[in-house]
């Protein structure tokens, strides 16, 4: 295994390297995971928009941002929380395992501008594993506070695709969402859910696999989307009309990307003092 320290559009980043050649790479800035790349030469599955800054302050996009303590604008804080906009400055550690997989950890802990906004003492861990056709992505959350607090958590991740007018996710058929974009409760009938205009759901209590799956010029690939820990999934693309809204995405991205996110969101954790909470996303590749 290797473990590579460079500089990723000027800011410190590190490419995880494991025997049989997948690989993946995550930022400090964010702790950010920026690219996955399975064993075999399939390429990168995860999307990151060409026109996404890295300044101090700014939330990449793209990628896996990681969403804490709390989710969109459910909160008085600034959107989808702070930590994907913070250096992740604590330890870095990283193994060979017996089967194969590179394993890397990333920390980050309160300081005097988290508590200013959020009085809470916390410690986070993000740990990326990857192997063969599989990355794992676990965030693991410690109260280091002395007094129990509440929070929402997501992996924001963002799959790449051919174009979204032909990919469809599957596994969510039967299930109750808040659809984001009309303000109300739903449930999905259809046992596909396709892409066109923007989507923007959050589907409670899934606990089986969704399935993104190419059907036009990228068909026979598929990426399996699974976790523990979590219990909610997100499904976003803003759709050409919200993509032309945005300034870090060029106006055709959202051709480019499916987000299927794991998250807890719809219940939020409530931690005891010195309690520790782990949401684990797994990503498996299916190529034909």
């Amino acid at each position: 295994m290797a473990l590579t320290e460079l500089l990723f559009h000027g800011t410190p980043a590190l490419a995880l390297l494991a025997p049989d050649g997948a690989r993946a790479m995550f930022s400090r800035y964010g702790g950010h995971v920026l690219s996955w790349q399975p064993a075999g030469g399939h390429g990168e599955q995860l999307y990151l928009s060409p026109r996404s800054g890295f300044d101090a302050g700014q939330a990449i996009r793209g990628g896996v941002p990681v969403v804490f303590p709390q989710f969109s604008e459910r909160g008085p804080l600034p959107r989808h929380g702070f930590v994907r906009t913070r250096s992740w400055q604590g330890h870095v550690a990283h193994s060979d395992s017996a089967d194969g997989s590179a394993t890397a950890v990333l920390g980050l802990i309160d300081d005097a501008y988290t508590r200013a906004i959020w009085p809470h003492g916390f410690a986070l861990a993000l740990q990326l594993r990857v192997a063969g056709q599989t990355l794992e992505i676990g965030l693991q959350c410690t109260n280091t506070d002395a007094q129990p607090w509440q929070f929402m958590a997501a992996l924001h991740t963002y799959l790449q695709v051919s174009d979204c007018t032909q990919a469809q996710v599957s596994g969510l058929a039967g299930r109750s969402y808040w659809d984001a974009v009309d303000a109300q409760q739903q449930t999905q009938h259809d046992a596909l859910l396709r892409f066109g205009a923007e989507v923007d759901r959050v589907y409670a209590g899934v606990d089986g696999a969704v399935v993104l799956q190419e059907t036009g010029v990228g068909g026979g690939r598929s990426v399996q989307v699974t976790h523990s820990g979590f219990t909610d999934i997100v499904i976003w693309n803003p759709g050409p009309q919200r993509c032309a809204t945005l300034a870090d995405m060029p106006p055709d991205g959202y051709r480019a990307m499916v987000c299927i996110e794991s998250g807890r969101i719809v219940q939020p954790v409530t931690l005891a003092p010195g309690q520790t909470w782990t949401g684990v996303q797994r990503l498996r590749l299916n190529h034909a």
